[in-house]
């Protein structure tokens, strides 16, 4: 089993419940952490059997830059299904950052974390 991330993400997307949020994107720093057996690409050296980091990053940064979400909790569950979607992946975990959420704290964050059955 081989663990890859994506680290450190940087997007804007409309994420919030305020009036202020839902008008302008803001900053998001999204980290992800996918596993899968790599034994036959670890072999083969062939991308068509490994899992394409590049793609699914693609598809996150495409999503969250046309998404309008309210929660980050709805945010986070869409981009974990993104994430299951290929078939190799066996676990992934999406992490979510949202900087200057609060005016006393570096940032808000989720964590969620999904395994196939």
């Amino acid at each position: 089993m081989t663990t890859i991330s994506i680290k450190n993400l940087k997007l804007k997307a409309i994420i919030g419940t305020n009036s202020y949020e839902r008008e302008e994107k803001q900053d998001i720093i999204i980290n992800i952490d996918f596993c899968y057996d790599d034994s036959l690409a670890s072999q083969s050296d062939d991308l068509s059997d490994a899992v394409n980091y590049k793609e699914i990053e693609d598809k996150v940064k495409a999503f969250c830059e046309s998404s309008k979400f309210y929660l980050l909790e709805k945010l986070s569950r869409s981009l974990i299904d993104i994430v299951m979607e290929n078939p190799f992946i066996i676990e992934t975990t999406v992490y979510i950052e949202k900087p200057n959420a609060l005016d006393h704290s570096d940032s808000v964050s989720i964590k969620k974390t999904k395994k196939r059955d």
